[in-house]
Formats: C-alpha cells, sequence, structure tokens
C-alpha cells in the first residue's frame, strides 16, 4: 500500500493558519512590549499638545515620565511638574485600570477604571486626594501665563463617575478644590486668599453639574456659581477686594472681569 500525503489544498491551508498564527502572535508581542513614548505620543495628540509626558521610560503598561502643561502646539508657555508620574495599565474586556502616582503630589496612588460599551464610554475614579502646584497652571497659556498664579491646589474626589453616551456627559459624585495661599504677579498682595471650588454631580448621574465657588478667607474675594453644559462651562461670579486692599487688586480685578465699581464681574460660556 503506498503511503498517503497530504493533499496540495490541505497543506496549504495549514501553512495558511500557521502564518496567520505567528502573525497574530507578533503583533501580540508588539503589543503588550510597546514602549512608554507610544503612550507619550497618543497623550499629547488627544490633548493637543497641551499635556506632555516627556522623557517617557518603561512601556505602555507600565512606565514613568515628566508631566508637562503647554498652551498647544507653537505655545511658548510650559510648565514641567517637579518629580515624575507613574503608571500601570491593566488591559480587560472592554476595559482599562489605570494605576496613577505623582512623585511630588499625591501620598497615595489613585486608582482609575475606563468601560466601553454599546451606549457610550464610563470613567470612574476612587477616592483621591492630592496636592499640586498652583504654578504648573501657567503652562496652559492665556489667561494663567498672565496671571502667573502661586499657591497650593488641593484636589479631592469622592467615588467620582464619568459617563459619556450620544455627545453628553454625566456626572456622578463630586470634586473638590481647594487653592491655598493663592497669589499673583499682578498684585503685591501675598498670599491674596484661599477658595473653595466644587463641581457636584448626583447620585444618579446629573447632565448639568453645578460648579460652585467660594472664598475660604483673604482680601480677595471670589464668589460664583455655574453649571458644566454638555462640553461647555456656564459660569458668573465676580471678584472684590476688601476694604483697604483696593489699590494693591486693582490691576488684577480690571484684567480677570469686567469692572464694575468696586467689583470686577465674572463670566464664562
Amino acid at each position: 500500500m503506498r503511503p498517503q500525503h497530504p493533499q496540495p489544498a490541505a497543506a496549504a491551508t495549514a501553512w495558511r493558519w500557521a502564518w496567520l498564527g505567528a502573525g497574530l502572535g507578533l503583533v501580540l508581542a508588539l503589543w503588550m512590549g510597546a514602549p512608554a513614548r507610544w503612550l507619550s505620543w497618543g497623550v499629547a495628540q488627544a490633548s493637543q499638545q497641551r499635556v506632555l509626558l516627556p522623557l517617557a521610560r518603561g512601556s505602555v503598561w507600565e512606565g514613568s515620565a515628566q508631566l508637562v502643561l503647554s498652551g498647544g502646539e507653537g505655545s511658548r508657555d510650559a510648565q514641567a511638574l517637579p518629580g515624575r508620574i507613574h503608571w500601570q495599565i491593566q488591559p480587560g474586556w472592554l476595559s482599562l485600570r489605570l494605576r496613577l502616582q505623582a512623585d511630588c503630589c499625591m501620598n497615595t496612588p489613585t486608582h482609575m477604571v475606563l468601560r466601553a460599551s454599546l451606549s457610550g464610554v464610563s470613567l470612574t475614579v476612587g477616592a483621591h486626594h492630592s496636592q499640586w502646584p498652583a504654578a504648573l497652571l501657567s503652562g496652559l497659556g492665556a489667561p494663567w501665563n498672565t496671571l502667573q498664579p502661586e499657591g497650593q491646589l488641593q484636589l479631592r474626589t469622592d467615588t467620582l463617575g464619568l459617563q459619556w453616551a450620544e455627545g453628553r456627559l454625566q456626572v456622578q459624585g463630586q470634586v473638590e478644590l481647594q487653592a491655598q495661599g493663592m497669589s499673583s504677579r499682578l498684585s503685591t498682595l501675598k498670599p491674596m486668599g484661599s477658595y473653595h471650588l466644587q463641581l457636584r454631580g448626583t447620585d444618579e448621574g446629573s447632565p448639568t453639574p453645578e460648579l460652585k465657588l467660594s472664598t475660604l478667607q483673604g482680601p480677595l474675594q471670589l464668589t460664583g456659581q455655574g453649571q458644566w453644559v454638555g462640553a461647555r462651562l456656564r459660569f458668573t461670579g465676580e471678584a472684590r477686594a476688601d476694604e483697604g486692599s483696593e489699590s494693591a487688586l486693582s490691576n488684577l480685578l480690571n484684567i480677570i472681569g469686567r469692572r464694575q465699581g468696586a467689583r470686577s464681574l465674572l463670566s464664562l460660556g
């Protein structure tokens, strides 16, 4: 009996599957070993060059870099965060888990989960507390490069949830920002005051989360309120100087809003 040999068609099919398997394996290996600079490039493109991650080390999934805020492509304004930020990303089925740590500003890492579904995309941020130098904002360009703020920004979240569906954003939980000991190159008063900014959603998720600004202490009094509607912030408020501080704060009041007597009216959106 003659030995049977595989048919040419069957052999060709086997080779095709072998090459497909090898190709998928190569793609997977490249993806899992993707260098951190790929993530740096992606963040820069997504933020239109406003958030930069230079000197990236490691991989897309676990690495570190500097954090730089910029006014965008072609901007001459840029501010680097002291130290480095570190990340770990764990991919899952239609989800990514992110662990983020900043040397200068976070005592404990923050954890986030990004999920995709048929209804949209959601981001959950665990309870978080950090402290950032206000001077970092100067890198974003106008109006921060004019104000040149100094002080400390204390950021706190309480199980924050963001959901994007059909072009609309819904917010669950709240974000609180305390600006402590703030000053500006536009005024000789140092500090000018400390302030509290709160963005509050609802337990179910609000499409119009409320924003509230208040003064904790200091000669520069800031108040205001607004709502985040779609991709736009609508905000109205006012700034005024305590009695005896009008002269030292006059230049600042002229720039940050529309002057009306002793007040400066603030408006966005």
